[in-house]
C-alpha cells in the first residue's frame, strides 16, 4: 500500500473522529479553519496547477487530478458527515417542539 493510500484513509478517520465529537464553538473553529485552509489550497491549485501534478507524483499519485479527486473524496465524507449531525439534531429539536406544543394545546382534564 503506498503512502497516499494510507494517508487518505487517515484523513476520512480524522474527518470522522472530528465530526462525530462535540458541536461546540471549538469544534466549529476547527471546522471553519479546515474550511479556510481548504479555499486557500483550492485557490493555489487553481494558480499553479503544475504544482499539485509535483506534490501528487511526491506522495505517490500519478496525477495531480487524482490527488484533487481523492481529497475532494474526503472533503465531501465531511460534508455528509456533518449533515448527517446537523439533520439528527434538526430532527430531536423538532420532534421537542412537536410535544411541546401537543401538550399545550391539550385541553386540561377534569376529574368528575
Amino acid at each position: 500500500m503506498n503512502v497516499i493510500r494510507i494517508a487518505l484513509i487517515v484523513l476520512v478517520a480524522l474527518a470522522a473522529v472530528l465530526l462525530l465529537r462535540g458541536q461546540g464553538a471549538k469544534h466549529q473553529a476547527v471546522r471553519r479553519l479546515g474550511l479556510v485552509a481548504f479555499a486557500l489550497l483550492a485557490m493555489a491549485a487553481i494558480v499553479f496547477p503544475d504544482a499539485v501534478t509535483v506534490v501528487a507524483n511526491w506522495i505517490g499519485v500519478g496525477r495531480g487530478a487524482d490527488l484533487l479527486l481523492y481529497l475532494l473524496v474526503v472533503v465531501f465524507f465531511s460534508y455528509m458527515l456533518t449533515r448527517r449531525l446537523y439533520d439528527k439534531r434538526q430532527n430531536r429539536q423538532i420532534t421537542a417542539l412537536a410535544r411541546q406544543l401537543t401538550l399545550a394545546r391539550a385541553p386540561a382534564h377534569r376529574d368528575g
